[in-house]
Order: C-alpha cells, then structure tokens, then sequence
C-alpha cells in the first residue's frame, strides 16, 4: 500500500510539473507574440508612414496603402510562424518520462491490490478451502509442537 501511495504522489507531482512546464511556456511564447506584435506595431507604423509618402509620389494614394497593407500581412505571418516553431525543451521530455513511469507502477500496483482483493473475496466465499490452502503451511510447524510435546520426558508431563 505504501509503494502505491508514493506511486500517485510521484504521478502526482510529474503531472503538476507537466502542467507547470506547459503553462510557463505558454505565456513566454504569448508574451514573445505580444511583444512582437506590438513592436512590429510602432515599427511599421513608421514605415508605412513613411513609405506610403514615397509611394504616393509613384503609384498613387489608393495602390500605395494596397502594397503596404500586404506587406504587413506578411511580416505579421512571418512573426507568428517564428512563434509557433519555440519548443519547450529538455524539461517537459523528462516529466513526461517521469509521468509514464509512475502511471505503468500504479497500473502494476493496482493489478496486485486487485488480485489481493479476489484472492481475499475467494476466502470470504468459500472459507474452507481457503483453510485447506492454508493447511500445508500450518501442518509443519503444529506437527513440531506434537513432537516436542511427546518428546517431553515424563516427570515434566505431570
């Protein structure tokens, strides 16, 4: 019973470091969009700023904020492909690892407590021969206490 108790509480804690682990990358990869998002912001803001003049001198007022517009399009795709290709590491691969340890010695465990379980059920239901099981391990050490009693010389038997 205790190895399954220091069982769940290994599971226990792998799943609170998975969950640990995920959610801490979750909010540096947020945080890494959210920054990207915002400098690529100020940044294109200038740009278009300036290259919408630029344009404007070329193309035109309406084909210059079209070209720019895809353009942002495609730095802010660029920007979030980066994003979603951050791994979590080393880190999460070993809790996971741990994880899988811990929930094949609980599955192992819990086989034992279930066959100790039936075993205990089966002598419930049926005693006797839960006793005649029983009976060649009780037969050796009573038929040593019968020898040495009758081993025993007479004057201590009265």
């Amino acid at each position: 019973m205790d190895r399954f108790i220091n069982n769940l509480r290994v599971l226990w804690r792998a799943d609170s470091a998975i969950a640990d682990i995920r959610l801490r990358h979750a909010l540096a990869r947020s945080g890494f969009n959210a920054a990207a998002a915002l400098i690529a912001l100020f940044g294109l803001l200038m740009l278009e700023l300036a290259a919408y003049f630029a344009l404007l001198q070329v193309w035109g007022a309406i084909a210059s904020a079209v070209t720019l517009g895809l353009i942002n399009f495609a730095v802010a795709g660029i920007l979030f492909l980066i994003a979603s290709r951050q791994k979590p590491g080393r880190e999460l691969e070993l809790a996971n690892e741990i994880h899988n340890s811990a929930m094949q010695a609980l599955q192992a465990d819990a086989r034992l407590l279930q066959s100790e379980v039936a075993a205990f059920g089966n002598a419930v239901k049926h005693p006797m021969d839960s006793a005649l099981g029983a009976l060649p391990t009780l037969i050796v050490p009573l038929a040593s206490v019968l020898i040495n009693t009758l081993k025993k010389p007479k004057s201590e038997a009265k």
